[in-house]
């Protein structure tokens, strides 16, 4: 009875919801009906439920969808083939913009923040696991403290082997791999770029599991317990990935004031799209910082190889085997990100062009294996790359009116007003609410528009031809030692914004002229609203390109560490760091203490029973602090160094952002338009965090482990 009454309810919500959406309406009714739904959802907004966001989303659904029926109803009617041509473009683009909606919500409706699995207490069960750590053309700095910081994981040595996979064959790696103790392995050719270096060491090595780490990514000393567990408590269990921290500013970070104070870009991918990935069973591989079951990976061939995004292509190969993929919260490793803006496309582009070859070659809507939702959430991911020419349509369809005078959406201003409106805010709080701490909103248009011309051709191309194209190398570590301003890579919007710009000049010429007469006052209002919009993001994310110099060869990480800073006169200060890097630290100075006639020559940093001895090559005191430079150490000595910096289990712990507040958000869109023009303050501020909620996770996790 409980069943056919809860299809009876199943079917009638479902009726009403086609009459919400298909239902026409007036303007005026339709601006109290949005403006009703909007108060509704605005009031759910403020429980913390499961069930009042599911309730926002499917407000956010019904509103979204009835203004796409009213556009596929009512305003596609057109006087031109051009006005036809380009409000169809319009159209489509709006189309997959609501299509990446629905699967967005479906995957982060209902996120999985998963616990660390124990480990069982007797060591002799723990598998072995091997450590790759693949390079090509990365220097041996970089690479370095990746490998000593593999060496320095807490699990037992003799079931744990760290490689160096060289593609480079060079020579410095290997006599490098000999002084540190860990496997040297190279190949006669670098065939399939890293899946090949990875399949190439899994014919040389035998552990159960293989844990991978790009040559930049160090991990703490806790990576392997935190998630090892989870194969103990699945048999089935493939695939644990862990999320990519960055401990170095990417370009929107380094160039842009208002970044600084955002979640970063990634933070949405390693947040709740991979914990919405988890729920379903649909985790991606992305490449490092997981571990994966040598068996699992043997019965699907290796690491797939047919694309130049062999991590996603992987885990889909694995999960159409019925094998089951997790993903872990927590940053148990930190990379670097790309330095400069150039390089950040090159690599989003890379990233577009093999999850469009995975759409073509081994599509996840055809074959077996796949339950629904986890082909939804690699549909989501493949077409999520394809936002290039939609971003495009929608920044620059404005000018369709302003120069041409065409109407590409055949209805008055009054009653697009309505419609869309509810659709944007909507969309807009919905995503604020489930997304807030990790992509605040009008930042995923800024992001978008730095990238959109750039991905057009790539991803055209591989859908037409996906044999195209090779695994190009994302170049780390890179020095800047001036500002400058990358025109090449932002032409394309320095172009579009000169076009809008100049439209809406001669807009106001032909209004003064009477050019309009017979227009619609309002029509004219809504296309330059658009087009100020437009202006406004394409401005903010030329603001990017203005790259600022980057001359610390080591990263600064905002620690404070119990220090001992020996004098050259024998005395000795115990105080802690503020901040410190591989290269030298800043340590707070005691009140009264004199240091005019003394010289620090030493600094001694501890961590448990083991203590860094770091002789100080340069050393400066200020009126609050002592800045050092470290001295060259031998390899035992740096070892030490990364356990205590890098290595360290909450060496990744940060804060939660706050929740996104989308006025205060745009209000930072503003100010990057202004930094565009006048430049960014200068600050020496430090960051500043809420460390008693460091402290309660890094209390929390030592208490899983």
């Amino acid at each position: 009875m409980q069943k056919i009454i809860g299809i009876i309810l199943t079917l009638t919500l479902l009726l009403l919801s086609l009459l919400v959406i298909v239902t026409p309406m007036s303007s005026d009714k339709q601006y109290l009906f949005g403006l009703s739904v909007i108060v509704a959802v605005f009031i759910l907004g403020r429980f913390k439920s499961k069930k009042s966001v599911l309730a926002m989303l499917v407000f956010s659904l019904l509103m979204s969808t009835r203004y796409i029926w009213w556009r596929a109803t009512t305003t596609l009617h057109f006087d031109s083939t051009l006005e036809m041509v380009l409000g169809g473009l319009l159209f489509a683009a709006e189309i997959y913009s609501w299509t990446i909606l629905v699967l967005g919500y479906v995957q982060m409706a209902w996120p999985l923040e998963r616990p660390i699995a124990p480990m069982p207490k007797d060591h002799n069960t723990w598998p072995t696991v091997d450590i790759y750590v693949p390079s090509y053309n990365e220097s041996l700095d970089v690479v370095r403290d990746t490998v000593l910081a593999a060496q320095c994981i807490e699990y037992p040595q003799d079931k744990m082997k760290v490689y160096i996979l060289d593609d480079g064959k060079r020579d410095e790696f290997r006599d490098f791999a000999a002084e540190a103790g860990v496997g040297y392995l190279t190949r006669p050719d670098n065939s399939h770029a890293k899946a090949g270096n990875l399949n190439h060491a899994m014919t040389l090595t035998e552990g159960e599991l293989i844990c991978v780490f790009d040559c930049d990514h160090v991990a703490t000393r806790v990576f392997l317990q935190a998630t090892v567990g989870e194969f103990f408590r699945d048999d089935k269990l493939a695939l644990i990935q862990t999320p990519h921290h960055f401990y170095s500013p990417d370009p929107f970070e380094r160039n842009l004031t208002a970044a600084k104070k955002v979640p970063h870009e990634g933070a949405l991918f390693y947040g709740p799209v991979q914990q919405g990935n988890d729920n379903w069973n649909a985790t991606f591989f992305c490449g490092s910082c997981a571990v994966i079951r040598r068996s699992a990976l043997e019965e699907v061939g290796g690491f797939a190889v047919e694309t130049v995004t062999e991590d996603a292509h992987t885990a889909l190969k694995l999960q159409r085997r019925g094998w089951n993929t997790a993903f872990l919260d927590i940053p148990l490793a930190a990379g670097l990100a790309t330095e400069r803006l150039a390089l950040h496309v090159n690599q989003r582009i890379r990233w577009a062009r093999g999850m469009t070859q995975i759409f073509r070659i081994d599509n996840p809507l055809l074959g077996r294996g796949l339950r629904l939702t986890q082909r939804l959430c690699y549909l989501n991911a493949m077409l999520h790359f394809q936002y290039g020419l939609p971003r495009v349509v929608f920044l620059t369809s404005p000018l369709v009116f302003m120069l041409f005078n065409l109407n590409i959406i055949s209805s008055s201003a009054t009653l697009i007003f309505s419609y869309v409106l509810p659709h944007l805010v909507l969309s807009t709080l919905v995503n604020s609410r489930i997304t807030g701490r990790y992509r605040y909103a009008f930042w995923g248009e800024i992001y978008e528009t730095v990238m959109a011309f750039h991905l057009i051709l790539p991803t055209l191309l591989s859908l037409i031809s996906p044999r195209l194209g090779k695994f190009n190398v994302t170049d780390k570590g890179d020095l800047t030692d001036r500002d400058y301003f990358d025109a090449y890579t932002v032409r394309p919007l320095i172009i579009t914004v000169l076009l809008m710009v100049g439209s809406m000049m001669w807009v106001g010429v032909r209004y003064y002229m009477n050019g309009y007469a017979g227009i619609d006052p309002r029509v004219i209002l809504f296309n330059i609203a658009w087009g100020c919009f437009s202006t406004i993001i394409l401005l903010a994310s030329i603001a990017v390109a203005k790259e600022s110099k980057q001359i610390r060869k080591t990263i600064r990480i905002y620690a404070s560490l119990p220090t001992k800073v020996l004098f050259s006169d024998g005395s000795h200060m115990l105080t802690r760091t503020v901040d410190i890097s591989m290269g030298g630290a800043r340590v707070a100075l005691q009140k009264g203490e004199d240091l005019r006639y003394k010289v620090p020559v030493q600094i001694e940093l501890g961590l448990g029973n083991e203590i860094a001895h770091v002789p100080l090559r340069a050393a400066g005191v200020g009126n609050n602090d002592i800045r050092v430079e470290f001295d060259n150490l031998p390899l035992n000595e740096r070892r030490k160094l990364v356990r205590v910096v890098l290595s360290r289990a909450d060496a990744w712990y940060k804060p939660p952002h706050a929740p996104d507040r989308p006025l205060a958000s745009f209000a930072g869109i503003l100010q990057c338009v202004w930094e565009l023009f006048f430049g960014r303050k200068k600050s020496s501020a430090t960051v500043k965090c809420n460390m008693a909620t460091v402290v309660k996770k890094q209390e929390e996790v030592k208490h899983a482990l």
